[in-house]
Parts: C-alpha cells; structure tokens; sequence
C-alpha cells in the first residue's frame, strides 16, 4: 500500500506517525519510540504482510509485471491508492480533505520523530496536497514517474500509466476484492495491539 492507504489505516495519532516512518527508519531503531509510534510501525508491516499475500494483488501486479517484472507491487500500490482516494464509500469529498489536512497536522506535530530526509518530503507531500490528490489520473501518472524515476533497473519511458489507465477497471475490481479485507485485518492488528503494555 502507498501513503494514503497506510494513513487511513490507522486508529490513533501515533499510528499515523509510526506508518509513515516505517519506510525511514532502520528496524532497530524502532525500539526508541513511543508504544503508540511502534503500534504504527507494526500495523504498516502487517498491513503490507497482509497485502502481498492477498489474491486480488497478485492478480493486479500481472497488469504490470511484462513491463516491470518485479517492480510491479510498487505500481499497484499507488494504484490502490487513487482507489482508495475516490473510494466515497469511505469518505466523502470534504472527508478526504479533512484526512489529508489531519495527516499533515499529526506529521507536523511529531516533528521531533522524523528524519530529516523524511521531514523534506513532508514539506513536498503538504504543498502539493499529495494524499487528497490522489484522486486524480494525471497525480497517479506523476506517482508513477518518480516510482520509475527511483528504480535502478527500469526505463524512465516504460508507459506504466497508459498501462494503469488501460486496465483501471479491473484494477478497480481488484481494489474492491482487497481493500475491505485489509480493512478488517487491520481492525483485527489494532485490537491485539491494544491488548499490550508498552
């Protein structure tokens, strides 16, 4: 799952903090937060466990592996994510606003947890409003650009959105065999997780 997924699968302030950091931090040093923080840290790897063992996404990463081979989990996740954004099921319009202005307002208000690497893409990440603008087709391509763009072994040319946009229906399909699976699975990590003493 990408950043928006991870963000609304979460139940306390903490948690949005230690999902995020997850990708920034070294695994030792998760022990040097906060419980609510290492909670987290837990539920975004349980989350992506549960994720890459779903049948929906090895259906979905087929849509991308001729052209990515093992790049493709990477692309359907921020796939998922333009889903998950339009998904008004779970939101409405001014609900994903609301989201993705609380987000940014927890992340700000930890600043004294993230790495500075991560601190720099905060500040890219509130400006261009990346969580609520997920919604849309051409901010998924620019997700798809930089995923190609950071790769070592792909061509920055490989045309993974006309692919996405090609095959968006099943990917929605996809999306909604998924999404409210992990939902529950995650509803079931927070509960276990509120069960421990730090």
């Amino acid at each position: 799952m990408n950043y928006l997924a991870h963000s609304f699968l979460t139940f306390t302030d903490g948690q949005i903090v230690g999902q995020f950091l997850e990708d920034f931090i070294r695994n030792r040093d998760r022990f040097s937060f906060p419980k609510d923080i290492r909670d987290g840290i837990t539920m975004h790897r349980a989350i992506d466990t549960f994720t890459d063992a779903h049948p929906a996404i090895h259906e979905a990463k087929k849509v991308f592996a001729p052209l990515v081979r093992l790049y493709a989990g990477a692309f359907v996740d921020v796939s998922m994510d333009y889903f998950v954004a339009n998904d008004m099921k779970l939101h409405s319009l001014q609900g994903w606003k609301n989201h993705s202005l609380k987000v940014y307002r927890v992340l700000n208000q930890h600043q004294e947890y993230l790495p500075e690497n991560f601190r720099r893409m905060l500040e890219k990440m509130e400006e261009g409003d990346w969580l609520y603008n997920y919604r849309y087709e051409k901010n998924i391509g620019y997700s798809m650009r930089n995923v190609l763009n950071k790769a070592k072994y792909l061509n920055a040319d490989i045309p993974v959105h006309e692919v996405f946009l090609k095959n968006k229906n099943f990917l929605q399909e996809c999306y909604d065999d998924f999404f409210p699976n992990l939902m529950e699975h995650a509803k079931g990590i927070h509960a276990l997780l509120q069960m421990e003493t730090d």
